[in-house]
C-alpha cells in the first residue's frame, strides 16, 4: 500500500472518530432534531467546515451513529454462525450484548429515542437491514427447534426479550443506578446481573444452565 495514503488515512480516522465520539454525546443529549452540525464540531474541536467535509448532512452523521451500534450489534450475534450449541452460542450472544450495553450506552440510547419516535431518520434501515438480520437468526432458532435442542417459543419474540433485557442497562442505566443507591453498578455486580440474565432466559427455553 501506497505510504502516502497510509500517512492521510491515519488522520481521517481520528478525525471520524472525533467526531463520531463527539456527535453520540450530542445525539443522545439532544435527539436528532435538537442536535447541530455547528455544535457536534465544537464537542469535537474541529471547525463546522472539516465535519461537514467528512460527513455532509447532520442525517449523514447521524446514519453512521446507527450504523455503528447496529454493526456492533450484530458481531455479538456471531455466535449464532459458529455455534450449532443453542445454550453456548444464546449465552454468549446474552453475554456480548450486556458487555456492548455497558460500554456503548450512548448508541443504544440514540436508537432507542430514534426508535421511541418511530424512526423518522431509518425508516427504511428498519423494513431492510434489520428485518433481514433477524428472518435469519429466526431461521437458526426455527431450526434448534425443530432439533429439540430448545423448547417451542416463538424466535421473535425470543430476541425481543434478550433485546430489552440487555438494552434495558444502557437505556436506562440512571433509573439502575439510583436503585443501586446512587451507584454505577460496580464489576461484580455487573457480572451477577449478566448470569442472572443469561439462566433466566436460557432456562425459560429449557436450556440446562451450567451452575
Amino acid at each position: 500500500m501506497d505510504t502516502q495514503f497510509q500517512k492521510k488515512s491515519k488522520p481521517r480516522k481520528r478525525n471520524e472518530a472525533s467526531i463520531l465520539s463527539a456527535a453520540e454525546d450530542v445525539f443522545a443529549e439532544l435527539g436528532f432534531a435538537g442536535a447541530t452540525t455547528s455544535l457536534i464540531a465544537r464537542r469535537a474541536g474541529i471547525p463546522k467546515a472539516n465535519l461537514h467535509y467528512y460527513f455532509p448532512t447532520k442525517q449523514a452523521l447521524y446514519r453512521a451513529i446507527i450504523n455503528n451500534i447496529f454493526t456492533i450489534w450484530l458481531q455479538a450475534a456471531e455466535t449464532f454462525d459458529d455455534c450449532d450449541d443453542p445454550g453456548e452460542a444464546l449465552s454468549r450472544y446474552i453475554r456480548a450484548k450486556m458487555d456492548i450495553a455497558r460500554k456503548h450506552p450512548l448508541g443504544s440510547k440514540i436508537w432507542a429515542q430514534e426508535i421511541m419516535q418511530g424512526a423518522p431518520q431509518i425508516q427504511d434501515f428498519l423494513e431492510t437491514t434489520l428485518k433481514g438480520w433477524t428472518l435469519s437468526r429466526v431461521k437458526i432458532i426455527k431450526r434448534w427447534i425443530a432439533e429439540g435442542k430448545i423448547a417451542s417459543v416463538d424466535p421473535a419474540y425470543l430476541l425481543y426479550m434478550i433485546w430489552a433485557t440487555t438494552q434495558h442497562y444502557a437505556d436506562f442505566a440512571h433509573q439502575i443506578n439510583t436503585l443501586n443507591g446512587g451507584q454505577a453498578l460496580s464489576d461484580k455486580q455487573y457480572e451477577e446481573v449478566t448470569s442472572n440474565a443469561v439462566t433466566i432466559i436460557l432456562r425459560g427455553i429449557g436450556v440446562q444452565v451450567q451452575e
